[in-house]
């Protein structure tokens, strides 16, 4: 890869709103650190179009939750790059009534959201800091900003990652890093294919749900020169379903 060329590291990129928001930044310049956990097929496909439009992108199979599984991917590479920016979406859903709730569906969500957000971060923000430049942002969820019943484990975490950028935020200001998160509400992907387009229709006050476009279209602004002086802060992309 040309390293003049910025580079992004987008998780949980190989379908949804990854796929979408890793395919924005290569519109936008960006090489692409492409991670996934295991679906190699789909992960290839956005690879191939992303190369197709003629960017730059590098498949990176690894598990987020796994702190060695993400130092021994990431850290032979940054010592020849470092991620202008990245893009912590990876995560997981496990429903159901707290009541209910097993150990197990806990634990995976706050891993798999909390954990992730944490080992790819803390990863990578040593070298971000010696670079004295970069943008981080957090793919969150109206979930975390509102309760949700059947939803305890993701909106906590959801709601921990929101606390996580706000603190970050002013710890690496003073070295040109900006912190933001991206607040999705009902976003047409794989994860609300179950929901009937009425019910979300009534919810929400424009009437339909949200294009992964939406998503990655307000990253890319915050990844931007145009977003040079906001850090610290949660936008929310949901149509006004939530007003916080």
């Amino acid at each position: 890869m040309n390293t003049e060329q910025k580079l992004a590291l987008v998780t949980g990129a190989s379908k949804g709103i990854g796929a979408a928001i890793a395919q924005e930044l290569a519109r936008s310049g960006f090489a692409i650190w492409l991670n996934y956990r295991s679906d190699h097929t789909a992960a290839a496909a956005v690879r191939d179009k992303i190369e197709n439009d003629g960017g730059r992108c590098r498949l990176l199979p690894f598990d987020v939750t796994d702190m060695h599984q993400t130092e021994q991917a990431l850290r032979p590479l940054l010592e020849a790059q470092v991620p202008y920016a990245v893009v912590n979406n990876a995560g997981i859903t496990r429903d159901t009534l707290l009541a209910m709730m097993a150990e197990q569906q806990w634990n995976d969500v706050i891993n798999s959201h909390l954990g992730g957000f944490f080992n790819v971060t803390r990863t990578v923000l040593a070298q971000m800091m010696r670079k004295r430049q970069g943008r981080i942002v957090n793919i969150v969820s109206t979930s975390g900003q509102t309760g949700v019943a059947g939803q305890t484990n993701y909106c906590a975490a959801k709601a921990g990652v929101i606390g996580a950028t706000r603190a970050l935020a002013v710890e690496v200001a003073r070295r040109n890093i900006l912190v933001n998160a991206v607040a999705p509400g009902f976003i047409a992907t794989e994860m609300t294919a179950a929901i009937d387009e009425e019910q979300i229709a009534a919810k929400v006050p424009l009437g339909r749900a949200g294009s992964v476009e939406d998503v990655a279209w307000m990253v890319d602004y915050l990844c931007s020169e145009k977003a040079r002086y906001i850090t610290g802060q949660v936008f929310s992309v949901n149509g006004g379903v939530y007003m916080g």
